[in-house]
């Protein structure tokens, strides 16, 4: 039987007798969906744009620089072409927050329209459970909430 030499031998044992080190908690998103507000204030009214745009999704942008969000998307957990929102030409400033509301209105650096109106089946969000997704130009996931309860109006997800 061969021996190891010294410096082998310390080098192994010191790799065996070490402590395991603490697993790195994942990185947090560029952009967090911050909130949903799902149960908009007077519905069900049969989707008058004000109850509209009282339902929305916020994102915000969790870094130092500005993001360009052309192409990105949002939805909810049907999987209706109609319940899918995409940024058209949009830069989200460096630190800066996002509303998306569902129904009519001018777009501005804060808050995008979704576009919808008329009627019940407008509305995105569903008022008991129901789950956004924000994908990046290429579809991949970024961020994700969900929520379970029709005894509040919205859930914070961070």
């Amino acid at each position: 039987m061969r021996s190891l030499p010294l410096a082998c031998a310390v080098a192994l044992a010191a790799a065996v007798l070490a402590p395991a080190l603490p697993v790195q908690a994942a990185a947090a998103p560029s952009l967090q969906i911050t909130r949903i507000w799902y149960n908009s204030p007077g519905s069900p009214d049969f989707g008058a744009n004000s109850s509209l745009n009282g339902e929305y999704i916020q994102v915000k942008n969790t870094t130092r620089r500005a993001v360009n969000l052309k192409g990105w998307t949002i939805r909810d957990k049907t999987r209706r072409a109609d319940h899918v929102y995409t940024f058209g030409s949009f830069t989200l400033g460096a630190g800066k927050t996002v509303t998306l509301r569902t129904g009519k209105g001018r777009n501005t650096s804060t808050t995008r329209y979704w576009g919808r109106r008329g009627g019940t089946l407008a509305y995105i969000w569903n008022q008991t459970r129901d789950t956004g997704y924000l994908r990046d130009p290429s579809g991949a996931l970024v961020d994700s909430c969900s929520y379970n309860s029709s005894r509040v109006e919205y859930v914070d997800c961070v």
